[in-house]
């Protein structure tokens, strides 16, 4: 019976060290996936070296390892400034961004976790790139040029983030405000100049007509030269007297009934005469 228990026994201590020993084995190694980097810590201190993608041997127990994500991260960061000529401006950047993996035991050592590295150092570096950018440049050139104050921005955040092992891959503004001062000198520049253009267009028309109807003048001087010259190689005489009959048909009047030419050999134009007229005229009495 003793003999019975203590067999119990040893099989229950063995395999409380066999679980232990399966505990031990599986907390001796981690698995760090693709887009992760680790950092492992030893009794809470950070060792050197970071953890890339597979399978890595770590003392059970006693460490611990952090899993950073180094895939492309996104976050909307707004920023305010003010203009080389001293206006307001505020703007709000999509900045698209991934942890240097090889950096992330200095980022584990001096910030900690991922919302640490957005509300201290890109949150604060946005605002700093900023405020660079803008201050090198007008309210009314950070509209008209602002490609290149993107071109300023991205350059500074680059700059000052790469130094935290953090890599920029994209920026974009997703707004841009101004001042209600300058949105409204805007606004009343814009109808001032759409003014202007109307005036520029409706005086360019009146030049136009003026200058269609001196054209039409000529034309007609040139018309009525033309005529006379026509006039004098053809006989004159005849070419006038055609000349009255087309204008009073052209004219709209009813053609008399009796045309009466002229026996004077100077004379041009013939003498229209309405017998219709003569006699409705009373009679006189004798």
């Amino acid at each position: 019976m003793k003999y019975q228990n203590s067999q119990n026994w040893q099989a229950l201590v063995g395999g409380i060290i066999a679980a232990a020993l399966i505990l031990l084995s599986f907390s001796s190694f981690v698995i760090i996936n693709p887009g992760q980097a680790g950092v492992i810590s030893i009794l809470g201190k950070a060792r050197d070296g970071a953890l890339l993608e597979g399978i890595h041997i770590k003392p059970p127990l006693i460490s611990v390892v952090d899993v950073y994500d180094v895939t492309v991260q996104k976050f909307e960061v707004p920023a305010q400034s003010s203009t080389k000529d001293l206006q307001d401006l505020s703007a709000s950047f999509a900045i698209n961004f991934r942890l240097d993996p090889t950096q992330v035991v200095t980022i584990r050592r001096t910030q900690g976790t991922l919302q640490n590295i957005v509300s201290k150092i890109i949150a604060p570096q946005t605002q700093e790139s900023f405020k660079v950018a803008a201050a090198r440049r007008t309210v009314e050139e950070a509209i008209t040029k602002r490609t290149e104050l993107k071109q300023d921005f991205d350059n500074a955040l680059n700059e000052r983030l790469e130094k935290y092992g953090i890599i920029v891959l994209d920026t974009s503004v997703v707004d841009l405000n101004f001042s209600p001062e300058f949105s409204r000198a805007v606004e009343e520049k814009q109808i001032a100049e759409q003014r202007a253009q109307r005036a520029v267009y409706v005086a360019r028309e009146a030049e136009q007509q003026a200058q269609a109807d001196i054209n039409r003048a000529k034309g007609r001087a040139e018309a009525q030269r033309l005529l006379a010259e026509t006039v004098r190689e053809q006989g004159g005489p005849l070419v006038l007297q055609k000349e009255a009959i087309e204008a009073w048909k052209q004219g709209g009047a009813q053609m008399p009934k009796v045309l009466v030419m002229s026996g004077d050999s100077n004379s041009s134009v013939p003498f229209l005469f309405n017998l219709g007229d003569v006699a409705q005229e009373p009679t006189l009495s004798r």
